[in-house]
């Protein structure tokens, strides 16, 4: 049997080919455009993840097949320890499930996308929360779209740490500067009650270039929420 795996994220949606025992092809469209889905006619069921109620309405006027909507009330093989459940977002959830099946527990997950995101699994393989922080393309484009002389840069990572143009300088702000926050948030994390040993698993689009000099950061993995949504595939099917 095969499956569609949909991440549909505020800047892309990915769609994922999978089996039970591994991915086997995707393609990411912009959410903006979303006019239809991929491999038409070649899968059985679907697991959607979004946090775009209007990429929601649209995928599932699209689904002509059973589709397993993630949220904190079906069957994940984690647990969910949180106060307001319905508030998780479904790409946590399955990054959730993903780090607690492939890297074991505690863990943490740090997910480079629209936004930076922080979600927290402990040692009994329950989500207990996170943290979020505006994302990397968001700080440089507000810097763009708000000042009359900064560009708008393609994120790389700096030379130097000083500035030599006004783009190496936005660079040096954006990529350091961020790897401070993400230092800065996961030293606290891990002073909290059985998290010292957790596993720091990056993913989303700037997880490879963020990581490289995180050391905290044990593994990059651009694909752990569709391999979170596979497990939730598998465990519902």
């Amino acid at each position: 049997m095969t499956a569609l795996l949909i991440n549909a994220n505020n800047t892309n949606t990915t769609f994922a080919l999978a089996n039970r025992d591994r991915i086997l092809q995707r393609k990411t469209v912009p959410t903006a455009k979303l006019r239809g889905i991929p491999f038409r006619g070649r899968f059985t069921t679907a697991v959607l993840a979004s946090v775009v109620p209007e990429a929601t309405a649209k995928l599932r006027r699209y689904m002509a097949v059973p589709c397993i909507h993630v949220n904190a009330g079906i069957e994940l093989g984690i647990g969910v320890r949180y106060p307001k459940p319905k508030q998780i977002g479904a790409d946590r959830l399955a990054n959730a499930v993903g780090v607690a099946e492939l890297y074991g527990t505690p863990a943490i997950v740090v997910d480079f996308g629209t936004a930076v995101t922080f979600d927290i699994i402990n040692d009994r393989r329950e989500y207990v929360g996170g943290v979020i922080a505006p994302g990397l393309a968001a700080v440089t484009d507000y810097l763009y779209q708000r000042t009359a002389l900064l560009p708008r840069i393609k994120l790389a990572e700096p030379r130097l740490a000083i500035g030599k143009s006004t783009v190496e300088a936005m660079r040096v702000g954006a990529v350091i500067g961020y790897r401070g926050l993400v230092k800065e948030i996961l030293a606290a994390l891990r002073r909290e009650p059985g998290m010292r040993p957790a596993v720091v698993v990056a993913t989303g689009g700037y997880g490879g270039l963020m990581a490289r000099k995180i050391p905290e950061i044990q593994h990059v993995n651009p694909m752990l929420t569709l391999e979170g949504l596979r497990f939730i595939y598998v465990r519902n099917s």
